[in-house]
């Protein structure tokens, strides 16, 4: 029986592989953003919104994740995009990310699912010029283009650090993710690149300490992840911002400690929580 069971068990998850992952293709070689620093000026950039959604390579016939997995699109889907390189993000909404995400991954979608999803144009990484020519070079493919999937993020200047932040603030408020700045006079290079910027806002909060778990690899015997819960219930674990030592004598369960995150989840888990530190007992 338990044969049986295993070799059903197999032939279950294999076919689960298949309908969910893409074949891996060649990684796309794409542009990748730094953190913002506050000693930019921030004039000399365009400022969009930081789209919650998945990145999507469109190679000018079919659509690459960022680790290079053929996304499955509908043909009515992709019909009438260019057959220019594009880069973007496939996009639900604010505060829909499992939504597209889970959409993405699969690979047998009725084509209902994909209606409402928007192929977001952020860059054209094999145009020529520098990012405020791109920029004006992508209005003029989405309107040739006519595809009601495809649209532009919208650009603006922003003239002070002050105002940028107040900008942050009221995408935050609106349920978005942050917001991202493009060197105007930046040409796209693949990798790293200083001269684009993503800036997203940071909170804390604070968390009983109810556990530890096993590390593993380098952390063997060290601690692995504290499980917390927050004064609202919330259990869940925090693995990163821990240093070794912290991790050889890690704060004791019932203690209370700080952690970073950048904003929730749908269902109200804080996103990348980080340790911050312990709060001192009173």
């Amino acid at each position: 029986m338990s044969r049986i069971f295993y070799f059903l068990l197999s032939v279950f998850l294999a076919l689960y592989c298949l309908t969910t992952h893409s074949e891996v293709l060649s990684t796309p070689p794409i542009q990748l953003a730094t953190s913002y620093q506050q000693d930019i000026k921030v004039a000399e950039y365009l400022v969009s919104e930081k789209l919650d959604g998945v990145r999507g390579y469109w190679d000018g016939k079919q659509m690459l994740t960022r680790s290079g997995r053929k996304i499955a699109l509908p043909a009515d889907f992709s019909a009438g995009f260019p057959n220019t390189v594009i880069d973007g993000e496939l996009w639900l909404g604010r505060d829909r990310f499992e939504q597209i995400s889970s959409l993405v991954r699969r690979q047998h979608v009725p084509d209902s699912e994909w209606q409402a999803v928007t192929f977001m144009i952020f860059d054209l990484p094999q145009h020529p010029g520098p990012f405020i020519e791109r920029y004006a070079a992508m209005k003029v493919l989405v309107e040739k283009a006519a595809s009601s999937h495809l649209q532009v993020i919208k650009q603006e200047v922003v003239d002070s650090t002050e105002a940028l932040l107040q900008q942050l603030d009221s995408i935050v408020a609106a349920d978005g993710e942050g917001l991202m700045l493009h060197y105007q006079q930046a040409y796209y290079t693949v990798g790293r690149s200083d001269l684009i910027v993503k800036l997203k806002p940071k909170f804390d909060a604070e968390a009983v300490v109810i556990g530890h778990t096993q590390g593993k690899g380098k952390y063997r015997d060290m601690l692995g992840a504290l499980l917390v819960k927050t004064p609202q219930g919330l259990v869940f674990k925090i693995g990163s911002g821990l240093s070794d030592k912290q991790r050889e004598t890690p704060p004791l369960i019932g203690s209370v400690i700080t952690y970073q995150y950048l904003g929730l989840t749908q269902n109200g888990t804080p996103r990348f929580a980080t340790f911050l530190r312990e709060r001192p007992s009173q």
